[in-house]
């Protein structure tokens, strides 16, 4: 029982749930600095919605990846869980899993609509449908070249749009112009998470954007996107939140990341640098930056 307990929760891959609610306190942060003020009975609803949907395609991608998965060489960043190609759980737990997640989510937009609070209902929907997308057919984004900019849109933008609508019931200028930084490091990380099984997703069909440009390009992709990150960071929070000079410390971390993505070759010897693991550290340090810069700003 206990070994099932843990399969499930490898299955879960919690790590990445890090992510999403990064986006969401981006998103809070932002509503915060425009003046509303911020409710925990919001907060806690708004994040139930993202964090079952993101518990969702978790669960789905390792249903419906199973003959991918099967083939990569797994790494704690990329190729799934690994948990239904060892046999440790049945492939039908994780897809009643994703759709106990589906509902949950689904339950908690529903009471949001009822409540008057249409703006994150809606922004829910977007959601879960660009989320189910990715992976689950007929769409199966992922495997057509377009999974990436649906990873960007649900992830790196509707997120962080979710914790802004979740106090503001409303979209803003500034809570997209904060998203754009996030965009650029989901690019980077999306496509970094993709290179070590860029052979399994070529021998199973998956036409995703590093099969179709090949590992070079999709690398130089990837280092042009992190650097752009920290450009677009400095910018946004300059000129559009006129955060104090303090608050800008908070993009070490972030150059740093996109630095070792541009001269790999520097931390090559270092064993958890990683492609795929700065690509996941780029996007959750650019999100940690914003909030800092958003909040410094509101200050």
């Amino acid at each position: 029982m206990l070994r099932r307990a843990g399969a499930f929760v490898r299955l879960a891959r919690p790590a990445f749930l890090i992510g999403g609610f990064l986006g969401f306190g981006l998103g809070a942060a932002v509503a915060r600095y425009d003046g509303f003020p911020l409710d925990w009975r919001a907060y806690l609803w708004g994040q139930f919605i993202v964090t079952s949907f993101h518990l969702m395609v978790h669960f789905a991608n390792d249903y419906f990846d199973q003959t991918s998965d099967a083939l990569t060489e797994r790494t704690p960043w990329s190729g799934g869980s690994g948990v239904l190609p060892e046999g440790a759980l049945p492939p039908w737990v994780a897809l009643v899993a994703a759709r106990v997640c589906a509902g949950a989510g689904l339950l908690a937009t529903l009471r949001a609509a009822l409540s008057g609070d249409t703006c994150i209902a809606f922004i829910g929907i977007a959601i879960a449908a660009g989320a189910w997308a990715y992976s689950a057919p007929p769409a199966r984004l992922l495997a057509r070249g377009l999974g990436e900019l649906d990873t960007i849109a649900v992830v790196a933008i509707l997120v962080p749009l979710a914790g802004y609508a979740a106090f503001a019931h409303a979209l803003g200028a500034h809570a997209l112009l904060a998203t754009l930084p996030g965009a650029f490091a989901m690019f980077a990380m999306i496509l970094s998470v993709e290179v070590p099984d860029v052979e399994a997703d070529a021998a199973t069909g998956k036409r995703n954007l590093v099969v179709r440009w090949g590992v070079a390009s999709a690398a130089i992709a990837a280092r042009t996107f992190a650097s752009g990150a920290v450009l677009l960071l400095l910018l946004v929070g300059n000129a559009g939140f006129g955060a104090p000079a303090p608050a800008f410390l908070a993009l070490v971390p972030v150059a740093v990341i996109a630095g070792a993505f541009a001269v790999p070759h520097y931390v090559a010897h270092l064993p958890f640098a990683s492609f795929p693991f700065l690509g996941v550290a780029l996007y959750g340090l650019t999100a940690c930056a914003g909030i800092v810069i958003v909040l410094a700003a509101s200050a």
